[in-house]
């Protein structure tokens, strides 16, 4: 039974510090619970930690959190928040648990993003806005500021992106989440949807294989590992992200490594994917 308050009073947590807005809904949908279990289950969590929530606001049809909120259940990190919202993972089993398994995941540097960021964006998102942000790039890191629409939140491995229509530019980019500076300001609405993104919409295969300069008995290893197929695997995924999954699975696209065993996967159809190569 503790267990499955405190997976509850994790979420109420989470949604209620990256969102700035709780609903009954947010408990309803996710754990299957009446609404007036849910309601109870956010006074609990309200009594319990009388600092974190304000009252509930009919204005704003929900409870928002107050400017002394501090993380009891939730580690503060946006990827916590984003893996949940996106489906990889919910709060992780309790060591007690009896059908917990002992296991590491390799932790990523976290990135410096604050709620302040994060929910002008997800209301952007949602209500397909336009949204005034400060943003820093390495091409510009002077901080100009720009109107984007944001349509979808992207997961690269080691950190997340956003992607959204740009109006300084008049194309559809990627923005990295950390580099977003101070508290977007949200504006009127858009039609520069996920659905005008061409890009996006555009499936892309990528083709690889051991490299050529492997033994026998290594591109074996190989074949076995990837589950290679002919000897090559084919991954299909969005035009845009063609460059980051070559990235995540280490394949060099400009040049051969020195030594085989550390390139170990080649990129086969080059001229097919080049142009979204970077």
């Amino acid at each position: 039974m503790e267990e499955v308050q405190n997976r509850r009073f994790w979420l109420i947590e989470l949604i209620a510090y990256w969102e700035g807005r709780l609903t009954t809904k947010h408990l309803c949908d996710f754990f299957d619970i009446s609404r007036q279990h849910a309601s109870t289950e956010i006074n609990r969590y309200r009594k319990a930690f009388p600092e974190n929530l304000m009252e509930y606001r009919h204005k704003d049809k929900a409870n928002l959190p107050s400017a002394d909120f501090c993380c009891h259940y939730i580690n503060g990190d946006v990827a916590e928040y984003l893996s949940w919202m996106s489906g990889f993972q919910a709060q992780p089993l309790s060591h007690q648990s009896s059908i917990y398994l002992p296991h590491f995941i390799l932790p990523h540097p976290p990135r410096n993003v604050t709620p302040e960021v994060i929910r002008p964006l997800v209301r952007a998102l949602r209500e397909s806005r336009r949204v005034e942000v400060d943003y820093g790039s390495i091409a510009n890191p002077d901080r100009e500021g720009r109107v984007i629409v944001p349509h979808t939140f992207v997961n690269t491995g080691p950190r997340w992106h956003l992607r959204a229509w740009c109006e300084k530019n008049g194309e559809y980019r990627d923005f990295v989440l950390s580099r977003f500076h101070g508290q977007p300001e949200i504006l009127n609405n858009s039609v520069q949807t996920a659905e005008r993104d061409i890009d996006w919409s555009t499936l892309v295969t990528v083709v690889v294989e051991p490299d050529f300069r492997l033994s026998e008995e290594q591109k074996a290893v190989l074949e076995h590992d990837y589950g290679l197929e002919n000897g090559q695997l084919h991954l299909t995924t969005r035009a845009p992200l063609v460059n980051y999954l070559l990235q995540e699975m280490r394949v060099n696209t400009k040049m051969l490594e020195g030594r085989p065993e550390a390139q170990q996967l080649v990129l086969v159809n080059y001229d097919d994917v080049k142009q979204w190569l970077f």
